[in-house]
């Protein structure tokens, strides 16, 4: 049986921090993400009629943009969901065999 030496990061007394303990870049990009659709926002205030198919109605820009920033996140987070079911029963069906 090998027998591996411990890194020298866990050795060295330095203390530094875990490396999970920075921010992540979809952290980062999501906090940009998120001041710029605030920005975005704030600068488009005035209202706009709305039409589908048979349906028309006027809301203001922001609340617009709000709602559909919420409904694409929502499908952003759904379809990792799935894909992360997927990959989950994959893994379980290639342990089985």
């Amino acid at each position: 049986m090998a027998q591996q030496s411990p890194s020298p990061a866990s050795t060295s007394g330095t203390g530094s921090a875990p490396s999970g303990a920075g921010l992540s870049g979809g952290l980062v990009a999501a906090l940009a993400s998120g001041g710029l659709l605030l920005v975005f926002m704030l600068q488009n205030r005035q209202d706009v009629t709305l039409k589908l198919l048979f349906w028309g109605f006027t809301w203001p820009l922001w609340l617009f943009t709000l709602v559909d920033a919420l409904l694409g996140a929502i499908v952003w987070f759904g379809l990792g969901v799935l894909r992360r079911h997927r990959r989950r029963v994959a893994r379980r069906a290639a342990r089985q065999d």
